[in-house]
């Protein structure tokens, strides 16, 4: 079974990007899925899938996780219906994907790079190929407190000398911490 690698691009930072890849005869739920699991959201709010030029607008039909069942002349498709390769008609097919909450509206742009002709049966598909660059929080601020992200931006605002001249490693109340300890971000999964 052919294998499709997307690149799923966080449309307000283009440099933020995962490759997701699935298996042709996987739905638009699963490939949905991927991408919330790959960005780390947390899978509560509708999503859509629409066809997409290569100027990145909606240029087709829509598939929705909110519609169960295909039907035709509806305004959407489903996407738990609705097979991947059914509609890859093209060598770099596009589709825009909008995940919506109540206060956000997420755009990604999501693009054809790659085939496979054949399935890796080690693997179980569909998976997070490569990952570049920090997600996007969907909440509030990703991996830091406001009281870290104050820190972090008086550090920012220092200059090397200020920095060296004490005003290094400070706490939450603005006193100098002990020990030394240091935050790990983790590193970019990758299988190439």
């Amino acid at each position: 079974m052919p294998i499709f690698r997307f690149r799923v691009y966080w449309e307000d930072d283009d440099q933020i990007y995962r490759d997701i890849e699935i298996q042709s005869a996987q739905t638009f739920a699963d490939l949905h899925e991927a991408i919330v699991k790959a960005f780390e959201f947390d899978g509560k709010h509708p999503a859509s899938f629409f066809e997409s030029n290569d100027k990145w607008s909606r240029a087709g039909r829509e598939f929705s996780s909110e519609v169960l069942a295909n039907k035709k002349d509806a305004p959407a498709l489903s996407m738990v219906k609705t097979p991947v390769g059914a509609l890859i008609s093209i060598p770099d097919q596009k589709f825009l994907y909008e995940y919506r909450s109540a206060k956000r509206t997420w755009n990604f742009w999501v693009e054809l790079i790659g085939i496979e002709k054949t399935e890796d049966p080690k693997r179980t598909y569909p998976r997070l190929a490569h990952k570049e660059g920090v997600a996007p929080a969907q909440y509030g601020i990703k991996g830091l407190s406001p009281e870290r992200m104050a820190e972090t931006e008086l550090v920012n605002d220092l200059g090397a000398e200020e920095i060296a001249e004490g005003y290094g490693n400070l706490d939450s109340e603005g006193s100098e911490e002990s020990g030394g300890a240091e935050e790990s971000y983790g590193g970019v999964e990758s299988d190439y």
